[in-house]
């Protein structure tokens, strides 16, 4: 089985400044592509720790993927370093150097400096990616039966490459084995409880058939994933494993494709031609940055009123002055009364409203941090759930979204 590594290139990766997104990306499209990922490092911006990593991965796989250092400021040397690597001089790309000038000249509208056009510079021993994207290029190295993709540490810009170009190289040179998975979606309950439930399926599971509990953020995601020569039989077997883990998670299934919650709301509220609006207080539109992140929300998601003082829940919902003052802003009636003045105000057919504490400060007594109140509903029915989360102010905003939008899930599913 053809095996990949991974290089991330980047002072900032080391100091945390930046989160490696781009080594979980590949990873998933390598895996979906046969090519399963051994192993995975990150290097500074340093010559010796980088072309130590060149070596010592090129032990291991025969398929190595570098992203990073491709810029044209000084600290970027990966370039400069491939090019001493693997034997060659510099030369200028003239489509690499098209590329470039139609972005500053047409894309970006300003003038080009002598540090852009080294942009298109390349080793003369490697074979140019052209970059749609942005204008540094990749580059396919070859060297002892190993392949090196060089690739910019931009994600859309590498992401661009690697379904372009590199993955459909990849597997034209490689025989590579059919791998698929099914996934679905739980929540409400917790990844021991549902370990527990599904126990002796798991044990029963047949060699070639692997599950795997990927937990976040109070939901975790089942996947079965399989991988074989045989495509018919592959995905006839798993497909009945599949529709027996249904059946022993559908109390808590929220969907049986790999997407996320939001997503599942929103195609739940498009088949029944229902729209949503949403006022949130604790976490500040988080809920409806969800819904918005998805594509053709404006389908089923109208609006969203962040009321987080206590004059915009009065002001903006209709929020009772005097109950604020006697219950505060974190209880049951003030929720139950930001989504009927949500429904009011924004005429959708469902709301949900939210208000807590988030912390770290804040909390009190009767009400410490991580206390949230969460109402959901239509005209004709309002339903409230108290919860008590522990954790920082991040993951109680999280937790709180994710919390409100199965609680409406739910609601739609029982209410019609």
């Amino acid at each position: 089985m053809v095996r990949a590594s991974i290089i991330t290139i980047g002072d900032e990766l080391l100091i945390g400044q930046v989160i490696d997104t781009n080594s979980a990306w590949m990873a998933q499209q390598l895996n979906k592509a046969g090519i399963p990922v051994l192993r995975r490092v990150a290097v500074g911006d340093s010559y010796d720790e980088i072309w130590q990593a060149l070596d010592e991965e090129s032990k291991h796989a025969p398929v190595i993927l570098i992203t990073g250092g491709l810029g044209p400021t000084a600290d970027d040397i990966t370039k400069s370093l491939l090019c001493e690597y693997f034997g060659g001089k510099m030369i200028v790309d003239e489509a690499a150097l098209a590329n470039v000038k139609y972005i500053f000249e047409r894309v970006i509208q300003r003038p080009m400096l002598d540090i852009n056009l080294k942009q298109a510079e390349v080793p003369d021993v490697c074979k140019v990616i052209q970059n749609k994207q942005g204008t540094a290029p990749g580059m396919w190295f070859e060297k002892d039966g190993v392949i090196f993709v060089s690739m910019p540490g931009v994600p859309f810009e590498m992401q661009g490459m690697m379904q372009d170009y590199v993955i459909p190289e990849l597997s034209k040179r490689f025989q590579l084995p059919y791998i698929s998975h099914r996934t679905l979606l739980t929540a409400g309950i917790g990844e021991s409880y549902l370990a527990e439930k599904i126990s002796a399926f798991e044990t029963a599971l047949p060699s070639t058939i692997k599950l795997a509990y990927l937990p976040s953020y109070g939901m975790v995601r089942l996947r079965l994933s399989s991988s074989g020569n045989n495509k018919d039989l592959l995905e006839k077997e798993l497909q009945q494993q599949f529709e027996t883990l249904q059946s022993l998670v559908k109390e808590w299934m929220v969907t049986n494709e790999d997407e996320p919650l939001e997503k599942a709301i929103g195609k739940l509220l498009i088949a029944k031609k229902k729209t949503l609006c949403t006022a949130e207080s604790c976490t500040g539109g988080y809920i409806a940055h969800l819904l918005t992140s998805i594509p053709g929300s404006s389908a089923f998601y109208n609006a969203s009123i962040v009321s987080y003082s206590y004059q915009a829940k009065e002001d903006l919902l209709g929020v009772d002055h005097d109950v604020l003052e006697k219950q505060g802003a974190v209880c049951e009636e003030v929720v139950i009364q930001m989504a009927k003045g949500a429904l009011k105000r924004m005429q959708t057919d469902y709301a949900i409203a939210v208000s807590g504490i988030m912390g770290p400060d804040g909390g009190t007594i009767d009400k410490p941090v991580g206390t949230v109140w969460i109402a959901v509903g239509d005209k004709n029915k309002i339903v409230t759930k108290k919860l008590s989360f522990r954790f920082d102010r991040m993951r109680n905003i999280q937790l709180t979204a994710n919390n409100a939008l199965n609680i409406l899930r739910i609601f739609i599913n029982e209410n019609g």
